[in-house]
């Protein structure tokens, strides 16, 4: 894990504070106005003790004549008001600081993970394959949780208990020099004692977040396959491993504790050592009759004030801690490069695209190549049927289409432009894919077809929902297109999920349209109403159909055979079709399904 620098903590308080500067500003004035308030109080319950006892003259002011016609007793009550009035400000100053310094953190962090989704979503594949969507969570979310405080008020608060500590120095020294002096060398030696432990307990905190993510991955991963785990009688393993990762997490939490522990026990210590140093003084002082008992509660008072902001230090240390932690996994996250840049934006050309495969090779790793010198073309217009067993390359030919990975060798054109010089919004918005697997979300019928893009007029959803033959279930919905649909489209049968997926495609108008078996898992009569949609989703269109169903296979005006990642043949359906050597042939003979399980 990474071990933030300092330059590092002000390159993310820069990024994410100063649109909030003038809040930040607010919350700086509130804490410092607290600050003036609690050196006040202080001299005003001192000023009491001496005025009770006579050790002192007569107030400044004369108490006004409401307060009594005793002397004494109006300085009393007008002491007691004041400090009233002083202790009511400083709580209402210290509501307005912590309502402002919550307000500020959850706006940084928010834009902070708004940042962190985004980088994620622009990572490559290879990136997300080795990663589970409860470890992302994990990052995503819970770290940037751990900064939340170093957002909202770290900074400010540091700077304010430090001018705490320097104010109850500074009105210690105007009382009497030498305790002011012992004083200031007892907070300086504090301060060097908490930033010797500053760093302790990073490394621990680090662990404990990937224990943690490493636990929420893992419970990711087990829910959603709840189904499969019990029916496979694998739910013993499961909390075995359940139990095992948060034991670890246990443990790493526990280490974490524990450095915080030390560091607090250097906070006691230098706690203890204050109070002494001021009863002492105080005593040895008292006795040779230089300060007044009202003086000695200025300096247990005081000690005590110094003792809070060193507590204040002392969790702002254990809040950096896991600040640091978070901030460390943050900044490791968003120095992960895509494997995939941009192109400088070289266009791809409208209507139908031909495609060009020029000697590609490709490996998801270094041990296991799944294309080797693939090469072949497809002409603008042409619709080819991809045949070949799973694990042959099949998938593999359409995620480099959509350029989700880079070729290790050779090229991918679409239109005769390089993919690689390509934008990847436009080449994405000229390819179009349905698979079997259909993806909804959590939202209106218009947000899933159009993938939130307000931009499509409605007219032109109703149009492709009534050519797709989609009309008579949106006019069955009770807010037509405004109605919602629950995550994963439940509710919807399996034909109505996949002529969403349709019409999303057809709204896109892409030049190129990818079918990965779109109507493999379909009953015959939501499967017939799916070939109409695929005959009008392909209409001067080039289209490529990854097919294991002889149905599928005959709109294919070309064939193309592969097997362990090289092309075994390709040509026209007729031509292979006819020839009795070929391996289409074969494999119409055997049966597609059968031959390509």
């Amino acid at each position: 894990m990474i071990v933030p620098r300092l330059e590092q903590y002000r390159h993310i308080l820069r990024a994410y504070m100063l649109p909030w500067r003038n809040r930040v500003l607010l919350l700086a004035l509130m804490l410092f106005t607290s600050i003036g308030l609690q050196l006040v109080t202080p001299q005003l319950l001192g000023l009491f003790i001496d005025t009770v006892r006579g050790d002192r003259a007569g107030l400044p002011l004369e108490p006004p004549p409401w307060l009594g016609a005793d002397p004494l007793q109006g300085e009393l009550l007008l002491i007691a008001l004041v400090f009233m009035l002083v202790a009511l400000a400083q709580q209402v100053v210290a509501v307005g600081a912590v309502y402002f310094g919550e307000d500020v953190g959850w706006k940084a962090t928010n834009k902070l993970r708004s940042d962190l989704a985004d980088h994620c979503l622009r990572l490559d594949m290879s990136f997300h394959n080795k990663r589970t969507p409860g470890e992302m969570i994990e990052r995503v979310d819970s770290d940037v949780t751990q900064i939340a405080n170093f957002f909202s008020q770290f900074v400010v608060t540091v700077l304010a208990n430090i001018l705490l500590l320097a104010g109850v120095v500074f009105m210690v020294f105007l009382v009497n020099e030498q305790v002011g002096m012992v004083m200031a060398v007892y907070a300086l030696f504090t301060l060097w004692a908490l930033n010797a432990v500053r760093s302790l307990a990073i490394p621990a905190w680090g662990s404990a977040r990937e224990a943690s993510a490493s636990f929420y991955g893992f419970l990711e991963e087990q829910l959603s396959g709840t189904e499969d785990t019990r029916s496979s009688g694998a739910v013993p393993w499961t909390l075995r491993n359940f139990a095992r990762l948060m034991y670890f997490r246990l443990k790493t939490e526990q280490k974490a504790s524990i450095m915080n522990a030390a560091i607090f026990g250097v906070v006691a210590f230098c706690a203890i050592l204050g109070l002494g140093i001021s009863l002492v003084a105080g005593y040895l002082l008292y006795n040779q009759g230089l300060i007044t008992l009202g003086t000695i509660f200025l300096f247990v008072t005081y000690t005590h004030i110094l003792v809070r902001p060193m507590r204040e230090l002392t969790m702002q240390v254990q809040e950096l801690q896991k600040a640091g932690a978070g901030i460390g996994r943050v900044i490791e996250l968003l120095n992960i490069k895509t494997k995939i840049e941009d192109g400088p934006g070289v266009p791809v050309p409208g209507g139908p695209l031909d495609v060009a495969f020029d000697d590609v090779t490709f490996a998801y790793n270094d041990r296991e190549v799944v294309l080797q010198d693939v090469d072949f073309r497809l002409e603008p217009g042409v619709v080819l049927g991809l045949l070949g067993r799973t694990g042959s390359g099949k998938t593999t030919i359409s995620r480099l289409l959509f350029r989700l990975y880079d070729p290790v060798e050779g090229s991918v054109r679409l239109g005769g432009t390089d993919l690689r010089e390509a934008s990847l919004q436009q080449l994405r918005q000229r390819v179009g894919i349905v698979t079997q697997d259909v993806q909804l979300f959590r939202a209106s019928v218009r947000d899933n077809l159009t993938f939130f893009d307000d931009s499509i007029p409605d007219e032109r959803i109703h149009e492709a929902i009534h050519d797709l033959g989609l009309g008579p279930w949106l006019a069955q919905l009770p807010e037509g297109l405004d109605t919602r649909i629950e995550s994963g489209g439940r509710g919807l049968s399996a034909g109505e999920a996949q002529l969403l997926a349709f019409t999303r495609v057809f709204l896109k108008d892409p030049g190129l349209v990818i079918l990965d078996e779109a109507s493999s898992r379909l009953d015959p009569l939501t499967e017939h109403r799916i070939e109409r949609a695929i005959d009008k989703l392909l209409h001067r269109r080039s289209g490529i159909i990854v097919a294991h169903r002889l149905a599928t296979v005959q709109r294919s005006d070309e064939i193309m055979v592969i097997d362990k990642g090289r092309i075994i043949e390709h040509d026209s359906r007729a031509r292979l079709a006819a020839d009795p050597d070929s391996r289409f042939s074969q494999l119409l003979r055997t049966g597609l399904e059968e031959a390509l399980a």
